[in-house]
């Protein structure tokens, strides 16, 4: 039975891209800047399959006989965010021009939400890091009830409310208000996020875990399309189905949180009985560590992930591949609070899989059209496939 399991480990980067200096991230290299503030981190699982071979990272030493197959990947979409990310390794570069708000959002835009939605105003409306925003306008917020609007480097439109003050249920009909009537065809924005909240005052308020992401539909087929009309199982784990607005999914377990993810992705390798693809987002890395600037715990969570890490490979059947990558960087040491342009890991492992120095390879892509190549599906997906390369 055939399957892949492709797990992203949203927002971890292994070094800059030759393109970096033009989006501002010079310099950033998530894993590698992170153990360089710690002295090093501690990886060995990690390190078995080959981490350390793929760029220099302080305490994951380099493996002459690494478990997996490895590599680096190089992004062609001219974005650094997670739907352009996701979109490129299932195989579609995206073809629209998204829009980015760094000076906020136009009075036009607010007036039109505001109307529309039946709140009596916002507050902010600029780009923003989430949990200062929280911090800064949250008590406001309790007192005028007005949503906290704010923006970031990517192309979104986020949405803070507390939950006592509009409910969960109440902040996503915002957020939908906003992805069908708000922006007009002029305005390509990437994702409309609820970012829910609790707490008394500035100093207790913390994002809750029923954030949920209102994106843009894909445009055009990607790999999960391409196996769902072959009759293949494809469950999305995480946020997966918010980055791919449900489009081409078969099964989905929302879980918000990496632990959840992690225990959801080893249930269903180990019990799910049909052929196709598990695709895993792992957001803690990129939410709660990265774009709030916390090597220590991004650290933290890596060493969870990597005890995780032997039964997810214990999980494993004869003919399972299993896939980890990122779709961009988010380096917590860096100036600013937002994603960063770098390459991305690519570790192959499987009991039939060769550990093979798989080099930089062009494109995100080169995931999407293996994982075709594997079920031998017919596409028109971008990237090359690598499977002749490792597969025996």
């Amino acid at each position: 039975m055939k399957r892949v399991i492709l797990i992203v480990l949203d927002g971890v980067g292994v070094g800059s891209l030759p393109d970096a200096k033009r989006f501002g991230d010079e310099g950033a290299a998530t894993l590698p800047n992170i153990a360089q503030e710690l002295g090093g981190l501690d990886l060995p699982h990690l390190q078995s399959l080959g981490l350390g071979n793929i760029t220099p990272i302080l305490g994951v030493a380099t493996n002459d006989n690494p478990l997996a197959a490895t590599g680096k990947m190089n992004e062609i979409s001219a974005s650094k965010d997670s739907i352009s990310g996701h979109w490129e390794i299932a195989g579609l570069s995206p073809k629209l021009k998204f829009d980015f708000f760094p000076e906020g959002f136009s009075d036009e835009i607010i007036a039109k939400f505001v109307r529309l939605s039946g709140v009596p105003g916002v507050l902010l409306n600029k780009p923003y890091s989430g949990t200062e925003a929280i911090a800064h306008y949250g008590e406001e917020h309790l007192k005028s009830k007005k949503p906290i609007v704010y923006t970031s480097a990517d192309s979104v439109f986020q949405i803070a409310c507390h939950e006592e003050v509009y409910s969960p249920t109440e902040l996503y009909t915002m957020c939908q208000i906003a992805r069908e009537q708000v922006f007009d065809s002029n305005t390509c924005i990437g994702r409309i996020i609820a970012r829910p909240f609790l707490g008394n005052d500035a100093s207790s308020f913390y994002r809750t875990g029923n954030r949920k992401d209102f994106a843009i539909s894909p445009t055009g087929k990607t790999v999960l399309d391409y196996l769902k009309s072959a009759g293949k199982a494809v469950v999305g784990i995480g946020k997966i189905e918010d980055l791919f607005n449900k489009q081409g999914l078969t099964k989905i377990d929302h879980t918000k949180s990496n632990q959840e993810g992690i225990a959801s992705t080893i249930e269903h390798i180990k019990n799910f009985k049909e052929e196709g693809l598990i695709f895993t987002n792992l957001v803690d890395f990129d939410s709660k560590w990265g774009h709030r600037n916390l090597p220590r715990e991004f650290a933290t969570g890596l060493s969870y992930f990597d005890q995780q890490l032997p039964a997810i490979l214990n999980s494993l059947q004869e003919e399972d591949i299993l896939i980890l990558t990122a779709d961009h960087g988010c380096d917590p040491t860096f100036p600013g609070t937002d994603h960063t342009r770098e390459y991305t890991p690519l570790l192959v492992v499987g009991a039939r899989v060769l550990p093979q120095d798989l080099g930089v390879r062009c494109s995100f892509a080169d995931i999407g059209a293996t994982i075709a190549d594997y079920f031998a599906l017919e596409t028109n997906l971008l990237g090359d496939s690598f499977l002749k390369e490792i597969y025996r």
